[in-house]
């Protein structure tokens, strides 16, 4: 039997009833007659410093950028980080930012803008061939600077969702499909959890993702793929 698509699987987790509780719990959202402590640093990955999305900043990878990402327990080394704050490497990202939309989410943007040599992917593929800097590290880097568009993907949320040609487009596709309805589910959900425009749908499916699978991703006995 084939496995169900990636909308359909999307679609049960944020369906679930754990859900609103696990963004609650991680965003430290609640009724205030509930207790909910705040015990994970990413709440503040969008928010720290205002954003690193805001016009100001949105070209430009700032030290508050870097410390943001560390809130998500990755680091960018300190040379890498002096390069992206002071070097060429900072200038190059630069050129290829301000040709990715900062005020468009995935759903609304077009394939194009997310395929192989498009500027965005082709920012991915330039923090990955620094030293130190993965595939997940270079994700988080931009949708710190893009949360809307580009969403965080590690090895929690991929050990569950899979490991497709690319996540992105296969995340495209899935926001897209049946006019937006998964899109509309997850900002219906951010609402339901009492969380501010500001975090994006992107995210709000991440933390879901993520929590649902963090606790047994740590064990050797993961069912994850």
């Amino acid at each position: 039997m084939s496995q169900p698509s990636l909308r359909h699987r999307l679609s049960s987790l944020i369906s679930s009833e754990q859900a609103v509780s696990d963004l609650r719990s991680y965003f430290g959202t609640g009724p205030l007659d509930e207790a909910v402590p705040f015990t994970f640093t990413g709440r503040r990955f969008e928010h720290l410093a205002g954003g690193g999305d805001r016009q100001a900043v949105a070209n430009v990878v700032t030290a508050d950028d870097l410390i943001a990402v560390q809130t998500l327990s990755v680091r960018v080394p300190a040379e890498v980080a002096l390069d992206l704050l002071e070097g060429d490497l900072g200038v190059r990202l630069s050129e290829l930012l301000s040709s990715v939309r900062f005020d468009i989410d995935m759903a609304d943007a077009e394939a194009a803008d997310l395929a192989e040599g498009s500027p965005a992917h082709t920012a991915w593929r330039v923090l990955c061939d620094r030293p130190g800097i993965g595939w997940v590290t270079a994700g988080k880097i931009l949708a710190r600077k893009r949360p809307r568009l580009l969403p965080v993907y590690d090895q929690v949320v991929r050990c569950l969702l899979g490991r497709p040609a690319s996540f992105w487009l296969d995340l495209h596709g899935a926001l897209r499909a049946d006019d937006r309805a998964l899109h509309r589910d997850l900002t219906a959900l951010r609402q339901a959890a009492g969380l501010p425009a500001t975090v994006s749908a992107l995210r709000v499916c991440d933390v879901v993702v993520w929590m649902h699978h963090r606790t047994d991703h740590r064990k050797r006995s993961c069912t994850g793929t």
